[in-house]
C-alpha cells in the first residue's frame, strides 16, 4: 500500500478541514511547497493535493502553490478540486501531474467526460467519491445526492480510470478512524484500485486498512501527519512491508 500525504490548499495555505467544513480550517503551513518537500524527504512516494477553494468555485484557484510544489518535488502527485472540463484536465497534466487529476463533482454531473478523459489519458485520471452515509456529495462536499457510492463507481469500471479515492466525509479531519468497512466493501465490489481517505489517525488505523481483506491501493493521511500522530517515514515503511 502507498501512503498519500494530503496537502489541502485553502487561500494559498496548507490546511485541514473538519468534516469538510471550510469554516473549520486549521492552517498547518503557509508554505505548501516546503510541506511537500518535507513529505518527500521523509520517504513519501506520492503527494495528494486538493484545491479546496477550487472545489467550491468549480475552477482552479490555488494554481500557484500547486505549481510551486510540482517545481520543487520529484515524487509524483495527484490533484483534485475544481477540475470539471477537458481543458482544465489537459492543462494540469501538461504541468507535470503524474496520476494527474482527480475528478469528483464532474463524475456525477458529466460521467461521459470522465470516461473520455480516462481513455484519452490512460492511467492519469482518478475519480474522487466523497460520501456521507454512503451517498455521494459534490461541490466541495456542500451538496448531497441520492447516488450510492458503489453504483457510481461501477459506471467507470470499463473506462481505464486509474483509481477511486473514497472519502467518508464525516470521518475526514475528525481523527476518529477511517471507515474501514465501507472502504473495503467498495474495493471488493469494483475492479478499480481504491485509495482510502478520511479519518486515519494512527498506525493502528493504517494497519486496519492494510488488513481489511480488500486490495487497497493506499491510504491518504492529513491531520495525523501534521499533528505527529503518524510518523510519515514509519508509515511508509509499514505500508510497504508484507
Amino acid at each position: 500500500m502507498i501512503l498519500y500525504p494530503a496537502i489541502d490548499l485553502k487561500d494559498g495555505n496548507c490546511v485541514r478541514l473538519l468534516k469538510g467544513d471550510m469554516n473549520a480550517a486549521t492552517v498547518f503551513n503557509d508554505d505548501p511547497a516546503a510541506q511537500a518537500a518535507a513529505f518527500e524527504a521523509a520517504g513519501c512516494e506520492w503527494l495528494h493535493l486538493v484545491d479546496l477553494n477550487g472545489a467550491f468555485a468549480g475552477a482552479p484557484v490555488n494554481a500557484a502553490p500547486v505549481e510551486a510544489i510540482l517545481e520543487r518535488c520529484t515524487i509524483p502527485a495527484q490533484l483534485g478540486g475544481g477540475i470539471r472540463d477537458m481543458a482544465t484536465i489537459e492543462s494540469w497534466l501538461e504541468k507535470g501531474l503524474a496520476r494527474g487529476v482527480i475528478l469528483g463533482t464532474v463524475a456525477v454531473e458529466n460521467p461521459d467526460l470522465v470516461r473520455e478523459a480516462a481513455r484519452r489519458f490512460e492511467g492519469q485520471v482518478a475519480v474522487g467519491l466523497d460520501a456521507r452515509g454512503g451517498m455521494v456529495a459534490t461541490h466541495g462536499w456542500a451538496e448531497e445526492t441520492n447516488i450510492e457510492v458503489t453504483a457510481l463507481a461501477r459506471q467507470f469500471e470499463d473506462a481505464g480510470v486509474a483509481a477511486i479515492i473514497y472519502t467518508d466525509i464525516n470521518r475526514d479531519g475528525a481523527m476518529q478512524g477511517p471507515n474501514v468497512k465501507a472502504t473495503a466493501a467498495l474495493a471488493n465490489a469494483v475492479n478499480i484500485p481504491v485509495i482510502a481517505s478520511g479519518g486515519g489517525s494512527s498506525m493502528a488505523d493504517l494497519q486496519a486498512l492494510k488488513e481489511c481483506g480488500a486490495p487497497l491501493d493506499g491510504a491518504i493521511s492529513g491531520r495525523a501527519l501534521y499533528d505527529g500522530a503518524i510518523d510519515p517515514a514509519a508509515a511508509v515503511e509499514f505500508l510497504n512491508s508484507r
